[in-house]
């Protein structure tokens, strides 16, 4: 890579390579000047090349003669809390969220306290490939004064979503595994305060991972068996900014990130009816479920600025997206693992029940995940040969090309993180959604 992955909401690279320090100040300055006046919250997560990039971003802040309120390591939904509870004109997450070790980038949050949209992106990177930037003069350079208390403010308003009473009567015994993210700094206090035994693993942020980072089956397999061992109730995985949640339940079987959003949206739903979005790659459990509680359900692009966009516009009570990153607009339009934590726990108690026979009494559909390199320019060649291979499908073009059928369904669409093409489909049987992407990604190795 000698360039970084831009996205609507931020960048991602590999650390020397297409992420430097250089790129770091141009990009975090770029932004800086499509700002109102204010200060900026810098934060990042527990990754070792976390803090060199945080002296470059915080000397390129203060140049730009804004004062910064750094809070250090920080999970990503927290920056977007400490952005509103400072008043702060924006926010920089430095975090590649799931990516492995040798990455690195930069998310970046509005004043409003969640990730900036396209459009906004899109001035942003605009004005990164200019390169033109207003200095200050030394007398206005900007002062940085460190955060405090970066938690309590999220960590009140999780637990006000909750019956934490109800909670603490169950004795939840629970294993964390923060995976020498973010995580831990938020969800051992939350986990502790909500009355839970737990068994914490990776709860040192060094960013020197125990397992690869993204929190899949494969990766998780360590850890769940020693869920299992430890007899715990449910296992709680985070990636290494805690925007993303994959569960494990009492018997210490993976369940899944795309069980983390349908859940919370079946505890929500019994309690606060209202509309619900996902985005288009998200299991089709959710859509069910809002048609169960008869409510409203829409779908956006994939990302979490466009969920929370769409979920604004339809003023939605849930939305989330199916890597496990529920949003609850009570805590904040951010992805958000502690609130995912903390509505699975209220659920729990509430059906006195076990995770797996909860997650048993959902809809039930297999989702299967692939990916392939392909050159962005074949891209459009690719998406017009899959729909007329699959002709007899319904289809849209939201984000890449989504087919869907009455049981099933297929989306093909570029990474926005990665330089690959994913495909993903969703149909009663594993069987059925691995054919569908099978046969995808041979349509597309011809083109």
């Amino acid at each position: 890579m000698s360039e970084p992955i831009i996205s609507v909401s931020g960048l991602r690279g590999i650390v020397g390579e297409s992420l430097t320090p250089e790129v770091a100040v141009r990009y975090v300055a770029a932004f800086v000047s499509q700002l109102p006046p204010g200060p900026i919250v810098l934060t990042r997560d527990g990754r070792t090349t976390g803090p060199m990039l945080a002296d470059a971003v915080r000397a390129a802040i203060l140049a730009a003669g804004r004062d910064c309120c750094d809070g250090g390591i920080a999970a990503t939904p927290t920056t977007g809390i400490l952005v509103r509870e400072n008043k702060a004109a924006g926010g920089v997450q430095i975090s590649a969220s799931h990516n492995p070790a040798p990455y690195n980038g930069i998310k970046l949050f509005g004043g409003d306290g969640r990730v900036v949209p396209a459009e906004f992106g899109s001035r942003v990177l605009e004005a990164y490939r200019r390169g033109h930037f207003a200095w200050a003069n030394f007398d206005k350079i900007g002062v940085a004064q460190i955060s405090a208390d970066t938690t309590t403010a999220h960590l009140e308003k999780v637990l006000a979503i909750v019956d934490v009473g109800a909670i603490r009567r169950r004795g939840f015994r629970v294993l964390l595994d923060s995976n020498a993210g973010a995580g831990s700094l938020l969800g051992l206090k939350l986990l502790e305060t909500l009355g839970c035994k737990v068994e914490a693993r990776g709860a040192t942020p060094s960013g020197r991972f125990e397992h690869p980072p993204e929190p899949t089956e494969e990766n998780l397999a360590d850890v769940a068996k020693a869920a299992a061992a430890a007899g715990c109730d449910v296992g709680f995985c985070q990636d290494p900014d805690a925007d993303r949640l994959a569960l494990l339940d009492e018997k210490g079987r993976y369940i899944g990130e795309e069980y983390t959003p349908a859940l919370c949206v079946d505890r929500v739903l019994a309690k606060t009816p209202g509309p619900v979005v996902t985005n288009c790659s998200t299991s089709r459990m959710t859509e069910d479920l809002a048609a169960k509680y008869k409510v409203p359900f829409s779908r956006s692009a994939v990302g979490e600025a466009n969920v929370a966009g769409e979920m604004i516009a339809k003023k939605a009570v849930f939305g989330g997206e199916g890597n496990g990153g529920p949003i609850d607009p009570r805590v904040g339009y951010v992805r958000d693992s502690f609130l995912g934590m903390a509505l699975v726990l209220d659920g729990l108690a509430a059906r006195e029940g076990t995770l797996s026979e909860w997650a048993a009494s959902l809809p039930r559909y297999e989702i299967v995940k692939t990916k392939m390199t392909l050159p962005p320019e074949k891209l459009p060649a690719g998406l017009a040969a899959i729909r007329k291979y699959f002709h007899d499908a319904r289809f849209d073009t939201l984000d890449g090309l989504r087919l869907d059928w009455p049981d099933r369904w297929l989306l093909v669409r570029a990474s926005n993180t990665e330089p690959i093409v994913r495909a993903i489909a969703e149909a009663p049987t594993a069987d059925e959604a691995r054919r569908l992407c099978d046969e995808t990604l041979r349509v597309l190795a011809v083109v």
